[in-house]
């Protein structure tokens, strides 16, 4: 368990300190789910400023889950709303979180923890400057659903692509 503690540390320590210099990001924030099980009822919401409104922006979703994730794929449902509190888009998104047929998991992992980055929402503008909400829902059939041990959000300015 020690040595656990020890690896994810220094791979926590690595993580700030890549992404420290990481100039296109506007916010990312990650949010634990409790004991590893997500109920349908928790629907993490993400509060995030928006100030350039003439940048163009990708929005990412970052998923950590545990090697005995039962599936190989996960739906999430996002909700955005403007500053003004109005719903600017809904969609449902199929992530792969390994693969299908080998079942070998994606990402980058430690061990039997993986995390992933899946772009979300392609260059989006958004009309107005303040503050923009994006929820998440876990959209899959069981309920709760395990294995999924946290959740995120990253919005980052685009680089021409």
């Amino acid at each position: 368990m020690r040595k656990r503690f020890h690896l994810f540390f220094c791979l926590f320590c690595l993580g700030a300190l890549l992404s420290s210099c990481d100039g296109n990001r506007v916010f990312e924030e990650n949010q634990d789910i409790p004991n590893n099980q997500w109920p349908v009822k928790l629907a993490p919401v993400f509060a995030f400023e928006i100030t350039d409104t003439t940048q163009v922006y990708n929005v990412y979703f970052n998923v950590r889950n545990a090697l005995h994730y039962p599936f190989y794929n996960l739906y999430l449902r996002h909700y955005l709303t403007g500053p003004d509190g109005q719903q600017l888009s809904s969609a449902l998104h199929e992530m792969f979180l390994m693969d299908p047929k080998t079942g070998e998991p994606k990402g980058s992992g430690a061990g039997d923890i993986f995390d992933h980055r899946f772009r979300a929402l392609k260059s989006v503008r958004f009309q107005k400057a303040g503050t923009y909400r994006l929820k998440l829902n876990q959209y899959m059939r069981q309920d709760p659903l395990p294995g999924i041990m946290a959740v995120g959000v990253r919005v980052e300015k685009t680089t021409g692509q």
